[in-house]
């Protein structure tokens, strides 16, 4: 293909592992946030199909802090207009709230490059925020062993749902990093990855 440089065996891990959230982070810009649907009308290359997904709903904390707006919200207009203007004023709270609720939502890809946590209301995954396919060292299930770096949480507990710690290097290859997923499918996470499950 024109344009494209040809990769080299002894090319220097950080610069794989940059192509490959590239590559990564444009597989995934192909389809919307619902990849169940197919790939994105608008899109002028037909993306490779994703290897692995799933969407995970908001952290507690976000959905405990929509209600307590919502809750500030209607009680600010129950003080200072009274009651009525308090029923008048419902549907909007409600409707705002279940908006940070449904923007909060996040999405796990797996990609041939490697995977992301992408938030619904970025809709926007860089080459920044992706895990290379090169830098995973080892994927376990449960939680991370003793010994391992403290792990980045990503999604939350979820009927059905598994945990499992991936280890991987930092982008630059020169520390190492841990993340803590909640995964429907592990077994098939880690073989989208090349690697064992644990």
């Amino acid at each position: 293909m024109a344009g494209r440089r040809r990769r080299t065996p002894d090319e220097p891990l950080p610069v794989r592992a940059l192509r490959e959230g590239e590559r990564h982070a444009v597989q995934v810009a192909g389809y919307g946030f619902f990849p169940g649907r197919g790939p994105r009308r608008s899109a002028t290359v037909v993306p490779a199909p994703l290897v692995y997904w799933q969407h995970d709903p908001p952290r507690a904390w976000v959905v405990l802090s929509a209600a307590a707006f919502v809750a500030a919200w209607l009680g600010l207009f129950a003080w200072t207009a009274g009651p009525s203007a308090t029923v008048g004023e419902l549907p909007l709270a409600l409707l705002v709230g279940a908006a940070v609720v449904a923007l909060s939502t996040s999405r796990l890809t797996v990609s041939d490059a490697g995977f992301s946590v992408d938030v619904a209301g970025l809709r926007r995954t860089t080459a920044l925020h992706v895990v290379p396919r090169s830098l995973v060292r080892e994927v376990r299930r449960g939680a991370p062993p003793e010994g391992w770096p403290r792990a980045r949480r990503r999604g939350g507990r979820w009927p059905g749902r598994a945990r499992v710690a991936v280890r991987h290097l930092t982008a630059d290859g020169s520390g190492e990093q841990a993340t803590l997923l909640w995964l429907r499918d592990p077994e098939t996470f880690a073989a989208a990855l090349g690697q064992p499950l644990r």
